[in-house]
């Protein structure tokens, strides 16, 4: 039978059990850095896969912050736009009520001029509202971009390229659309204003009815896409029934060409002209008025049929018809007109705040995804480089064990000399 014997060195002793040392003692220094920092990756080299995800995750977290940022500017602007528009319907109420007291019977030339007056102050604050800035000085109804000011003083027509931009999925419009709110179309709205001819024989309180439009669409358009003007002239003669009269009419247009329904001439139905007229007008197609008054034979009046470029030109008609208006039935001709077309204008004001309000509610479903979308992002980017504290703990206790062991067995290397035992 045969022994072999291995020999080992006591120097391949020490350096086996100093590396085994320092092995552990850097061991245990990472998972002390692990428990102080709370990471479980805190260097790319640890896990190059974990630090790329929450790399990823922290730029789509960013992203989300930038985003979120310049959405709480734009439901700042909006807020502030739809704001402006409540102001204006309630300036537009109040112009509404003076109207209508302009209608009253009561009422003198004087009084009327004072409120023609009245409505043109609330004119003046209503165009400073329609051309009011946010904090930028970016005005709130500028739609797809204007001047510094969107409504012109003069007029009040529009300077700029109407229009409602769209936003986006993690934004909304930081400007309202001033013209659908403030202007009218044709044939959208089919607004126009009636003016009576200053040689009717006012006396007789000859004169037309408000203009309300029976189907928008089929007002007509000339070649530029403005609706045409018309001129109603107006001869009242005697009727085919003993004691009876009728209105003997033409429709021209300006420009030339618009189409009419029948032909010129037209004569209306036998009337008691005893009693207030009310002779239909039914030649122009969209449109619809009255003839009224208590006309004599051979009476004649002109009517001018222009369509109102928007609220405040209606406002401007109803401020000279009022003021102008030199008796009672003049007076309620003005404010049966300023009225349809007041409420037109409030009709559009209402639309586009309602638009406002549907902005408002958009942007808050926003803030309630990206906040989602956040927290989950931030969960990704923990689950990838955070440390699991419980299990961080014990892995730190573990090692803690085997580094004590690891310097226990290396003091008692330390004593494995031959020469401790010979002495």
């Amino acid at each position: 039978m045969s022994y072999s014997t291995n020999r080992v060195a006591t120097a391949n002793m020490y350096e086996n059990a100093t590396r085994n040392l320092m092995t552990r003692q850097t061991s245990l220094a990472n998972l002390q850095d692990n428990l102080t920092s709370g990471k479980r990756v805190e260097r790319a080299s640890d896990d190059p896969v974990a630090a790329a995800q929450a790399e990823r995750a922290m730029t789509r977290i960013s992203r989300i912050q930038t985003d979120q940022r310049a959405l709480d500017a734009q439901r700042s602007a909006v807020a502030q736009a739809e704001s402006s528009l409540g102001d204006a319907v309630d300036l537009m109420q109040q112009m509404r009520e003076l109207v209508v007291s302009a209608g009253s019977g009561t009422f003198t030339n004087s009084d009327r001029v004072t409120v023609a007056n009245q409505l043109q102050g609330l004119r003046t604050q209503l165009l400073d509202v329609a051309n009011r800035k946010d904090t930028n000085g970016v005005p709130l109804l500028s739609a797809l971009g204007s001047a510094a000011t969107p409504f012109l003083n003069a007029m009040g027509q529009f300077d700029g390229l109407a229009g409602q931009t769209t936003g986006s999925s993690v934004g909304i419009p930081s400007a309202l659309d001033g013209d659908a709110a403030f202007m009218f179309q044709p044939q959208r709205d089919g607004v126009f204003n009636a003016s009576v001819d200053t040689a009717t024989p006012a006396t007789h309180g000859l004169g037309s009815s408000a203009v309300t439009s029976t189907n928008p669409t089929q007002i007509a358009l000339d070649p530029s896409g403005n609706a045409f003007q018309y001129q109603i002239n107006v001869t009242y003669i005697a009727g085919t029934a003993p004691n009876t009269l009728a209105a003997q009419y033409s429709v021209t247009s300006t420009p030339a060409g618009a189409p009419l329904n029948g032909t010129n001439p037209f004569t209306s139905a036998d009337f008691n002209p005893s009693q207030p007229a009310s002779v239909p007008v039914t030649a122009i197609p969209g449109l619809s008025l009255n003839l009224t008054g208590q006309p004599q034979v051979g009476d004649t009046v002109q009517l001018t049929l222009k369509p109102s470029n928007g609220i405040f030109d209606t406002i401007d008609s109803a401020i000279h018809d009022i003021g102008t208006a030199g008796s009672s039935s003049a007076a309620s001709q003005a404010v049966g007109q300023a009225l349809a077309n007041i409420d037109s204008g409030l009709a559009r004001l209402q639309t586009v705040r309602s638009y406002a309000g549907d902005l408002l509610n958009r942007a808050d479903n926003i803030s309630g995804n990206q906040q989602k979308r956040s927290v989950q992002l931030e969960a990704d980017r923990s689950n990838a480089v955070d440390l699991d504290m419980i299990k961080g703990v014990s892995d730190f206790q573990n090692q803690q064990v085997g580094y004590d062991a690891a310097l226990k067995s290396y003091s008692m290397v330390q004593k494995l000399s031959l020469f401790n035992y010979i002495s």
